[in-house]
């Protein structure tokens, strides 16, 4: 359920004892594989009680093949939101029934792949129900949704709320006409059965996200009496659930979201309608880390600065948005052993050439020193599998760490580390010379 302070003293130890974490290669993410299959194992236990239930991952939170593999032996379904995600899911082993396209900007050509394959999607906007009318073949397996925003407001996070009045996504129910064009465009069309709304993400309370899915709720009833008879067949209620960044424990559970629900609107999970999730940082947040090595220790105007090798390439979100996306980072001596002594205040920085590359201001640790380790917590979503390349650092490796009863600690490669050359190749090497010679002989005249 949470890769704790303990077990990832223990991972840390045993990975520079193993070489997975040295001078050389001095920045890596370590995920738990069973404290991953026990957050899954929770999820299915809070959703016990509703009779039909498809948990799709957002593969966003982490689009690592092997990771997506391990989700699907758990039992996990996927959802995804472009083409390059499908193919991920599909690696995975991820049945096309299984699997949800959400995005926002679908072209033809991917709205006439999900068909074909049968992969369920959700349109965004009554403009793309059009292109699906054109599109969908005879005996398309596929169920399709269209996603509305119910406009009940934002979280403590505005860029993480999606729905607001103005919000990019979906069909914004309380604009004027677009509730009756939504009813509408379920009468008219018998393929259209699932409805969709994702409420919102970190810094969403549950109270505002059950309110959210009871209005959804209620928009499902008022079709079905306007049809005459059962249209919508399934609600998939997005994801969201936010994470507690703040110290071990899991807090708010899927439990607590599932008793949210069930008092904002009971008969939202009575088992009328089929049920979707789509979570991904509420399963994945908690169970991984970041460790990096401490290159120097500096000092500049009063501050204590940490020079590490974990910056905004692996923390994106935490240096752009500090006071949103908070890490808390814990030191470790060269040989992964947690570092004791009194706390003073480290500017902790990463290697990146621009002045707010800093994943923790004033961060209370013992006096660090070259060659000495930082951990930044609760990483396993959305941090070390989806680097940043500025400056054109590499991507750092990625491990699965299983910690045995008995103390042992074993890892498994699930990405390994992006070689220099790998950088060049990506960057165009093989086409060095396109801008000399790459162009078409000019006409005569």
């Amino acid at each position: 359920m949470s890769f704790s302070t303990e077990k990832v003293a223990r991972a840390v130890r045993q990975a520079v004892a193993d070489g997975l974490l040295t001078r050389e290669r001095p920045v890596a993410g370590f995920l738990d594989v069973r404290g991953v299959r026990e957050s899954v194992a929770a999820l299915h236990e809070a959703f016990a009680g509703v009779p039909d239930v498809l948990h799709a991952f957002a593969a966003k939170a982490c689009p690592l093949v092997p990771v997506l593999r391990l989700l699907a032996d758990a039992g996990m379904g996927c959802e995804v939101a472009s083409p390059g995600e499908l193919r991920l899911a599909l690696d995975a082993g991820f049945a096309p029934a299984r699997i949800v396209l959400d995005s926002p900007a679908k072209t033809r050509g991917e709205i006439r792949a999900a068909l074909e394959l049968g992969v369920a999607l959700n349109a965004d906007n009554l403009d793309e129900l059009d292109r699906i009318d054109a599109l969908r073949p005879d005996g398309c397996p596929s169920v399709l949704g269209l996603r509305v925003n119910p406009q009940v407001g934002s979280g403590s996070i505005g860029a993480m709320s999606t729905a607001t009045s103005h919000s990019k996504f979906g069909v914004a129910l309380r604009d004027p006409g677009a509730r009756e064009r939504v009813v509408e465009a379920f009468v008219r069309r018998p393929w259209l059965t699932r409805l969709h709304a994702h409420v919102g993400s970190q810094g969403c309370p549950l109270p505002l996200i059950a309110q959210g899915l009871a209005e959804l709720h209620r928009l499902a009833e008022e079709i079905d009496a306007r049809v005459g008879r059962r249209r919508v067949t399934s609600l998939d209620l997005g994801g969201g659930l936010p994470v507690n960044f703040a110290d071990d424990s899991v807090t708010p559970t899927h439990a607590a979201y599932v008793a949210a629900l069930a008092a904002e609107e009971p008969a939202l999970l009575d088992g009328r309608y089929q049920v979707v999730t789509e979570f991904g940082r509420s399963l994945l947040a908690k169970n991984g880390v970041t460790a990096a090595f401490v290159e120097y220790v500096k000092e500049a105007g009063g501050h204590r600065i940490a020079l590490t090798h974990a910056g905004a390439h692996v923390a994106t979100r935490t240096v752009f948005m500090p006071q949103a996306w908070p890490l808390r980072v814990t030191a470790y001596g060269p040989d992964g052993t947690p570092k004791r002594g009194p706390l003073v205040p480290y500017d902790v920085a990463g290697p990146l050439c621009f002045a707010g590359d800093v994943v923790a201001h004033a961060h209370p640790l013992p006096e660090l020193a070259e060659g000495d380790l930082v951990v930044l917590h609760d990483t396993g979503a959305y941090y070390f599998s989806a680097p940043w390349a500025y400056n054109s650092l590499p991507r750092p490796a990625v491990y699965g760490c299983f910690l045995e009863d008995g103390g042992g600690v074993a890892f498994a490669t699930v990405r390994p580390a992006q070689s220099a050359r790998e950088i060049s190749l990506e960057n165009g090497a093989d086409l060095a010379d396109a801008l000399l010679t790459g162009f078409a002989a000019p006409s005569g005249g």
